[in-house]
């Protein structure tokens, strides 16, 4: 989870999404399928995160404008993104940190981080600042539809989301071709509309001219 230095980086005091001007994405694309993962159980920690009152997608306005292009652009294809995670308040980060630090609970270790010791995920992946809190990143992946768009399915990417491995890295050796391929399908979609990869996690995309790259927000989601 790549974050700026801390010393770069100012809390604004918005109070809420709209003083942030975070949008949310189905307010320019309703039927975007998304599956807010910080909202519910299925993710890292294994319960909702502080901060995340409802499953949805806010960023920056022309963030958001940005991925609606990609993903109307991938319908043409009948393609589709699927949404994991945006805008992330600072008080999600803290307790990512919270979690990272209580070293007795581990039972999420079997999905999540298999082969690593939880004590080296703080700083190696888990960043006390992250560029999600600036609204300008989206974590997802690529769905394959039927000819009438309805019937949708993920790619095989080769690992889950939030997989903390080397398997995760986007030009990972040990995944297959095909999968691999995938992730590549979604890097050239992503970056004709500006979204730069973060090479150590496949899903993770920041849209290269995002407007307030040195202030993060702690506005609820919901």
């Amino acid at each position: 989870m790549p974050a700026p230095a801390k010393d770069t980086v100012t809390l604004s005091p918005a109070p809420t999404a709209a003083a942030a001007d975070l949008v949310d994405i189905r307010t320019l694309v309703p039927d975007i399928a998304q599956d807010i993962k910080y909202a519910g159980h299925d993710n890292f920690v294994g319960s909702p995160v502080d901060g995340y009152l409802a499953p949805k997608c806010l960023l920056k306005r022309p963030v958001a404008e940005a991925l609606a292009r990609v993903e109307h652009a991938l319908r043409a294809t009948h393609q589709r993104l699927k949404l994991w995670d945006c805008y992330r308040p600072a008080r999600a980060v803290a307790h990512f940190v919270r979690w990272a630090h209580d070293l007795s609970d581990q039972h999420t270790k079997a999905a999540h981080y298999p082969r690593l010791d939880k004590s080296v995920l703080l700083g190696d992946y888990i960043a006390p600042v992250s560029g999600h809190s600036r609204g300008g990143t989206a974590d997802l992946t690529m769905e394959q539809c039927d000819d009438h768009g309805s019937r949708c399915k993920e790619l095989d990417m080769g690992t889950p989301f939030d997989f903390f491995d080397v398997r995760a890295h986007t030009d990972a050796p040990d995944v297959t071709p095909a999968q691999h391929a995938n992730r590549l399908r979604l890097r050239a979609a992503m970056k004709r509309e500006g979204f730069k990869n973060y090479p150590l996690e496949w899903w993770h995309y920041t849209w290269a001219s995002e407007p307030t790259p040195h202030v993060i927000y702690d506005v609820p989601v919901k």
